[in-house]
């Protein structure tokens, strides 16, 4: 959209005003301003640090203020730089510049775009939705196709973590024999890293010509991607060492010059659930059991919180036979392009953007759809 006028742009601005206001207050923004301020004096007083007895409250205190700060920041600059656009244009008005017009309206995109991020965030109320996230990702059947679709995802994904300023450490990556990957874990860290890619949780269809097909046929593949929140240390799980099977080897893959030469690797088997969880991307087979342990944890933790919750969308929700319908999203190469949301509806034919990593869209429609599915 073009503007003709700054009244024409300064009404706008001003019903935009209102929006951002309405949305403030049916977020109670205002409540979690008077929160951070209580925290901020409670951590001003010098009583809670004269006991040795108050470092968990004051870890905790700090803590909530870290992420208070972080969600009301983008409110307040918001905020801030709308009433600066309002003076702005007002002064252009009073004095007839027309020429400002362009500057301003582009002010006004820029602001919109802005808002459209912070009401996303808003979307990311769960308790652990700021948290950073395992995402592994486990090709299906057809052995090399499934294991070659699954690199790229990996790749994809690398792609959007590295976009959003996350950074990714590697937990576990087992190479195809051929090409691919036959699994890997990844801890993607970045404020809501697992609010975000809760939404990746599910089946990965795809639908191509082969590069492995000397007959150049269409193949469909499929490959699992399942997220999990890391915990916070003071979020307690009781696992039993005598329902633990743990299982050392020789790394491969991913792993760098240290690669084959010791048992550092270690693979856990929590035998009541049938959940396994792997790590090799320490040289110490003790800082690969310790990362292991706490990737159960967050799994069995995930598990916990579905039964009790019921709700498969509200959660990484259960894994699913890694095959035809259950897949959540289908990306298809030929006879078309086209990536399709099954569980939104929403779809772009720019499958290269998509493989680059651009998953936000689809993000945004889900989380959309999950916050008006929670509204009815």
């Amino acid at each position: 959209m073009s503007y003709q006028s700054l009244k024409e742009l300064e009404s706008d601005i001003h019903e935009f005003k209102i929006e951002i206001d309405e949305l403030y207050k049916s977020l109670n923004i205002q409540k979690e301003e008077d929160e951070l301020n209580e925290t901020r004096l409670k951590l001003e007083d010098p009583a809670i640090w004269s006991n040795d007895t108050n470092r968990d409250e004051i870890k905790s205190l700090q803590t909530k203020n870290a992420t208070l700060e972080r969600k009301l920041e983008g409110w307040n600059k918001l905020k801030k730089q709308i009433n600066d656009l309002t003076e702005y244009i007002e002064i252009a008005i009073l004095e007839k510049e027309e020429n400002m017009l362009s500057e301003l309206q582009l002010k006004f995109f820029k602001l919109k775009n802005d808002f459209s991020e912070l009401e996303l965030l808003s979307l990311l109320s769960g308790q652990d939705d700021n948290l950073n996230a395992f995402l592994n990702i486990h090709p299906g059947a057809g052995g090399t196709e499934s294991q070659d679709w699954s690199d790229m995802l990996y790749r994809a994904y690398l792609r959007w973590a590295e976009e959003k300023g996350f950074s990714v450490e590697i937990i576990d990556y087992l190479e195809g024999e051929e090409a691919g990957i036959k699994n890997v874990t990844i801890l993607i860290k970045g404020l809501n890293a697992y609010g975000y890619l809760k939404a990746e949780n599910g089946i990965h269809r795809l639908v191509r010509i082969s590069p492995f097909d000397s007959n150049k046929r269409r193949h469909t593949s499929f490959a699992s991607v399942h997220v999990s929140p890391e915990l916070s240390e003071d979020i307690e799980i009781e696992i039993n060492e005598k329902d633990l099977r743990i299982d050392t080897y020789r790394s491969s893959g991913a792993g760098g010059q240290h690669v084959n030469k010791t048992d550092s690797a270690v693979r856990i088997t929590h035998i009541p659930t049938d959940t396994v969880v792997a790590c090799q991307n320490e040289r110490s087979q003790i800082k690969n059991r310790a990362t292991a342990m706490k990737l159960l944890k967050a799994r069995l933790y995930e598990k916990a919180q579905e039964e009790k919750q019921k709700e498969i969308e509200s959660k990484s929700g259960e894994r699913k036979d890694i095959s035809w319908g259950n897949q959540i999203r289908s990306y298809v190469f030929h006879p078309y392009n086209l990536v399709k949301d099954l569980r939104t509806g929403y779809e772009t034919g720019n499958i290269q953007a998509v493989m680059d990593g651009d998953f936000d869209p689809f993000i945004d429609a889900y989380l959309r759809k999950i916050a008006a599915a929670a509204k009815n």
